[in-house]
């Protein structure tokens, strides 16, 4: 399994891409849909669905351009299932000047293990910097994708509404953090770390 990371949108929230040889999945395509096409066309790759590990609207922006290109489902959190049509709620209308909506996801997250194409991952509930937060654990590959929970000495912000820093660090510590310390982390924004490192470094919740 391989990833891609693609810093897109107005924020440079990396997007992910998951892949082996012949398939894919995208994990929050923040904007620039086309650059996205580009490297699946160039790889030959077809992509089987899009994740989101929340709806703010830095991690959307390419959502329908690539839905509708490849004809493939958007799964989010059931807490957030409204966020992707609301520009009040996913924010946008608070940082930008247009605000940015979406269709309505097609299949709602639930934790727990999850197969799709030729992937197995797992879905873990990792609320804080959003009500409806996820993160994506590849076990066997031993990486997470974090979103804007855990980043590479730092933490989500949890100010915007729906934030809670209690659920944050409770999900940083009784969820990543149980995690062997050699899992690989990519978050949200930024470069990517460890689980280890974290549990180091941190210097909002060191381990």
């Amino acid at each position: 399994m391989n990833i891609k990371t693609m810093p897109l949108g107005p924020l440079g929230t990396n997007c992910y891409i998951i892949y082996d040889e012949f398939n894919a999945l995208i994990v929050d395509p923040g904007g620039e849909a086309g650059k996205v096409i580009q490297f699946l066309d160039e790889e030959k790759l077809t992509p089987a669905a899009i994740l989101l590990t929340h709806a703010h609207f830095d991690h959307i922006g390419g959502v329908d351009i690539l839905r509708n290109h490849y004809g493939i489902e958007v799964h989010l959190h059931e807490e957030e299932s409204g966020w992707l049509t609301d520009a009040s709620l996913n924010r946008s209308l608070a940082f930008t000047a247009e605000g940015i909506t979406t269709e309505a996801p097609d299949q709602l997250l639930k934790p727990g293990k999850i197969e799709i194409a030729t992937f197995n991952f797992e879905a873990v509930y990792t609320p804080g910097h959003s009500p409806g937060s996820v993160s994506f654990i590849f076990h066997s590959e031993r990486k997470v994708i974090s979103g804007d929970v855990l980043f590479n000495q730092g933490i989500g912000r949890t100010d915007l509404p729906g934030g809670d820093i209690k659920l944050l660090e409770s999900s940083i510590r009784n969820v990543l953090y149980t995690l062997d310390n050699n899992f690989v982390v990519y978050p949200g924004h930024g470069p990517e770390t460890t689980i280890g490192k974290e549990k180091t470094c941190n210097p909002f919740f060191p381990g």
